[in-house]
């Protein structure tokens, strides 16, 4: 079993990292229209260079970064937390042409990466997505073929050379003094109201009913279907999609691509949720790509987005415990200084009970979501069964300390604008993305019965 402890330069670190989104970025945070991308943000995030870290630093520090964000700016470490997941694959399993065109742009905060895996009827059976991928037998160049243009993806649609979320010459945004914010909504390139359809690159605008890759020659395709629930849509930049390729194969038939968002075809529309992150849902009208497009290897798409996902979710745990920790430190000055009952709050029993509950919790979810980074970091045989139990302890415990800490404060915290107020919406989330809590249960399960069967 890995040992952790952090170092003195670590702990130092987030020490630091926890300052600098206080001062730098809540204020930004601050003023982002909520449900859409907050450019600003992003760009910030690339200048202190925290983004770059998301490719040269290890699952160790990632949770350390994950953590000491969420603790004092949410928001920032959201959009730290969902340039990774969308760009990781990328990173891992691209080409030398894709990751040179989208890497840097990416670490810089000029470009919004997106995680397209859910679907409206594939969500914790991730297996089950249907997006199809068809090969065409077109040529390039005949009418309908890959290359060609079409009318509705002409005229102010995201995308288009120049125009926010599209292809950019080297330098052109993220140079001083040139990144700006989406535009208004209603605007060409704006972010659009939540539920309103928009334009990522033109062609369609039929809803389809599923996601598929379907064949364009020996190594084209167009992509038919849905992805739903997904960060950033329809805001980003580009994508990484899961798509089925051969039907009926279960894991075994998707493909990962890479899909920019000014590709003819691509649509999506926002979501208004309970917690008002940029999130929507994605329509793919015989979109078109290549061989160049993929990630991996045709039909080992799943290969790519578990890999990820073994990597993103003790991360998941760290934002939690960092959620987790804020509500325990804001519980601990106020039960310390309310006046109740001719003494302090925290003199009553009950009440000096079940802080100490929230901080034993909190402090065992921290140390077994940095025991699965480390066993990440060091290539350990059992990360998927570590990665599992970690999101779903620190997830869960978190979900537990912001609820009892919104207790203590009493109404107070039910208040529009309070820490815990933001903290009791944005704490449920992550108990159901990136795998449910039952899901992880499963997989924690399924590990311990497979590691039995071994030793037999």
């Amino acid at each position: 079993m890995p040992a952790f402890s952090l170092d003195p330069p670590q702990t130092a670190w987030c020490a630091e990292l926890r300052a600098l989104a206080a001062e730098r970025l809540r204020p930004l945070a601050e003023k982002g229209e909520p449900g859409h991308v907050n450019r600003p943000l992003v760009a910030e995030l690339g200048q202190l260079g925290l983004l770059e870290r998301l490719f040269t630093s290890g699952a160790v520090d990632l949770c350390l970064m994950r953590e000491s964000l969420a603790y004092a700016c949410t928001e920032a470490e959201t959009a730290l937390a969902l340039q990774g997941l969308g760009a990781y694959p990328v990173h891992a399993y691209g080409t030398p042409a894709q990751r040179e065109r989208w890497l840097p742009r990416v670490a810089e905060g000029s470009a919004v990466a997106a995680f397209a895996l859910s679907e409206p009827g594939a969500g914790s059976d991730a297996a089950a997505l249907e997006l199809r991928a068809e090969r065409e037998a077109r040529r390039l160049g005949e009418p309908g073929g890959l290359g060609e243009p079409r009318e509705l993806g002409e005229l102010g649609a995201l995308g288009g050379p120049g125009e926010l979320g599209g292809p950019r010459e080297p330098g052109e945004l993220g140079g001083p003094g040139k990144l700006e914010g989406p535009g208004r909504p209603g605007e060409p390139g704006g972010p659009g109201k939540p539920g309103e359809s928009r334009k990522l690159g033109g062609a369609g605008d039929s809803p389809v009913a599923s996601l598929a890759a379907e064949p364009d020659g020996p190594a084209r395709w167009r992509l038919t279907g849905e992805k739903c629930w997904i960060s950033n849509a329809p805001e980003a930049d580009f994508y990484t999609v899961f798509a089925r390729t051969t039907p009926g194969a279960g894991a075994r038939g998707v493909t990962a691509f890479l899909v920019p968002a000014d590709r003819p075809g691509l649509t999506g529309a926002g979501l208004d949720m309970l917690s008002p992150h940029p999130i929507g849902s994605l329509t793919f009208d015989a979109v078109p790509v290549t061989a160049d497009d993929m990630l991996g290897e045709a039909d080992r798409g799943f290969r790519v987005a578990m890999g990820t996902l073994n990597l993103f979710r003790p991360s998941v745990g760290a934002f939690a415990v960092g959620m987790a920790q804020a509500a325990l430190d804001a519980t601990l000055a106020h039960t310390a200084q309310r006046d109740a009952f001719g003494g302090k709050l925290k003199d009553l029993q009950a009440v000096a009970h079940q802080v100490a509950e929230m901080a034993l919790r909190t402090e065992a979810a921290r140390l077994m979501v940095y025991a699965a980074a480390t066993a990440y970091d060091e290539g350990a045989p059992d990360v998927p069964k570590r990665a599992a139990m970690a999101k779903l302890l620190a997830t869960e415990t978190a979900q537990y300390v912001v609820d009892k800490a919104v207790q203590l404060h009493g109404a107070r915290a039910l208040r529009r604008g309070h820490l815990l107020e933001h903290l009791y919406r944005e704490v449920r989330a992550p108990r159901i993305y990136e795998g449910a809590s039952e899901v992880q249960r499963g997989i924690i399960a399924k590990e311990l019965y497979a590691n039995m069967e071994a030793g037999q």
